[in-house]
């Protein structure tokens, strides 16, 4: 089994819904994104998925969520747009993009600062 992963960062705010306390209120964090993706078999050139491939994925996505207010942006305008939510939402984004490699997304752990992350991963 081979397993790579990259990192990404994104700035945007939100506010939590019902979560009865400071974090209703709109605020922002600086969200660090590391996908882990695994599979058992090597392209012809030795790669799970070259980590260009990856790197531009998750930068695409990050891009989408930089410098915005999520609870704006489909899906989250309907549920909460917490840090388990972003990493399940990017989880699910980042296993199309790789849809025909020979790689799978392991996991996904989204950081919404330096003491706290929630990770998303399908068992």
């Amino acid at each position: 089994m081979f397993e790579i992963e990259v990192t990404d960062h994104f700035s945007s705010a939100h506010r939590l819904r019902d979560q009865g306390g400071k974090c209703e209120n709109l605020h922002g964090h600086n969200w660090f994104v590391t996908v882990k993706a695994r599979g058992e078999k090597l392209d012809s050139v030795g790669l799970l998925v070259d980590f260009k491939v990856l790197k531009t994925h998750l930068s695409e996505l990050c891009d989408g969520l930089d410098h915005l207010e999520i609870n704006t942006l489909p899906p989250f305008d309907t549920i909460n747009p917490s840090t388990e939510h972003l990493a399940r939402y990017i989880f699910g984004k980042m296993q199309e993009r790789l849809a025909g490699t020979p790689a799978r997304v392991d996991s996904v752990r989204v950081s919404e600062g330096p003491n706290t992350a929630a990770t998303y991963f399908e068992e």
